[in-house]
């Protein structure tokens, strides 16, 4: 090689990193991981202790968000054999007719207390009530503004949702029903946001999406677009808001641009214990 071929290559090879990079963005964008968080609930029953909750969000099926990607992150969470699985909102991207074939999926989700989620702001924009349809008819109980108890013997644990924060009504009192200040509650909020209204005692986790981490977080710069009043406070993990602890999960997929950066897209395993 003379030097003349050794500077074309070199000049070549620097001239193709940023497609390289921009091409890594993409796949990262479907890279989905399993992260698992031993996270502290106030009054949780012993009977509960170490009971297996299983989070995911933000799956925005659609032109970009495959259903064979929906299909495979379904058999991620199937394997990790939760007790609970629970679904944070937006479940489609851009169209309505995305919404039954994402629902067709999502219908193989197993777990012995069952499949519960809430509604985010693209289903509302796409159609909230074709939402609620498919998960009715898919076996997914729509927890907007109401709420379950799960039970371990003489046990209980309540599960509850809330409207989401930019498009729907929000009825706390609803959805923790007859919960008492003894009582151990998980509320599933898309925004979370939402938990900076909450002053009621009762909720002891709040279970959020809607950030997806940023989803292109830069070096040294962080992600410079993150929908929240609150700048980074909720980009991703466990946060304190002024009286409950949220975690708010990086997301399953994407919105254009459909790519991630550092903020690879994941399913959450959340082990529940005593503690504030």
């Amino acid at each position: 090689m003379n030097r003349r071929q050794f500077l074309d290559k070199v000049f070549w090879g620097f001239a193709g990193l940023p497609l390289a990079g921009l091409g890594y963005t993409f796949l990262e964008a479907k890279w989905c991981r399993v992260i698992r968080r031993s996270v502290p609930l106030p009054n949780l029953p012993e009977a509960f202790a170490g009971y297996k909750l299983a989070f995911l969000s933000d799956i925005h099926h659609g032109p970009n968000v495959p259903l064979a990607y929906v299909r495979r992150v379904v058999a991620m969470t199937n394997a990790l054999n939760a007790d609970v699985i629970c679904l944070g909102g937006d479940y489609v991207h851009r169209d309505r007719r995305y919404i039954a074939p994402c629902f067709e999926e999502l219908r193989n989700l197993r777990a012995g207390d069952g499949v519960y989620g809430v509604l985010g702001n693209h289903d509302h924009w796409e159609s909230a009530a074709e939402t609620r349809a498919a998960m009715a008819q898919n076996g997914i109980a729509d927890l907007t503004n109401t709420g379950v108890w799960l039970r371990r013997g003489g046990a209980r644990l309540r599960l509850c949702g809330a409207g989401d924060l930019w498009e729907d009504a929000q009825d706390l009192a609803a959805a923790l029903g007859d919960a008492a200040e003894g009582d151990a509650a998980v509320l599933l909020a898309h925004n979370p946001d939402y938990a900076e209204e909450i002053s009621d005692r009762r909720v002891g986790l709040v279970l959020s999406g809607h950030c997806h981490g940023g989803q292109v977080v830069f070096p040294f710069v962080g992600a410079p677009l993150i929908p929240s009043r609150y700048g980074r406070k909720y980009l991703h993990g466990l946060v304190q808001a002024p009286a409950v602890k949220v975690f708010v999960t990086r997301g399953v997929g994407t919105i254009s641009p459909p790519v991630r950066f550092r903020c690879r897209p994941e399913i959450a395993l959340l082990t529940l214990r005593a503690g504030k």
